[in-house]
């Protein structure tokens, strides 16, 4: 099972090793990973492995907003499957 992780807020030090260690901490592996900084915005999408997470998969969309909340940043966890109904053409 995959899940989609969008990161979206102003640039600053620390981003990506902060959602990194959470994903590390959960058994969360990164599948791909792709970043851009356009004019000091971060914007990061994330395809994580989401099959054997140590917590529920509530708590860890619950668990990544915080972690979003103490720097700066919005982070959303979707189901791969909403994902991609959602950005249909």
């Amino acid at each position: 099972m995959k899940g989609i992780i969008t990161v979206l807020g102003k640039d600053k030090v620390g981003i990506i090793a902060k959602v990194c260690t959470y994903l590390a901490e959960h058994n969360l592996n990164i599948l791909d990973i792709s970043q851009t900084i356009v004019q000091d915005y971060f914007n990061m999408m994330m395809i994580v492995d989401i099959s054997r997470p140590s917590k529920s998969f509530e708590e860890i969309v619950e668990d990544l907003q915080h972690v979003g909340e103490e720097i700066g940043v919005e982070i959303k966890l979707q189901h791969e499957d909403i994902f991609n109904i959602m950005h249909r053409i």
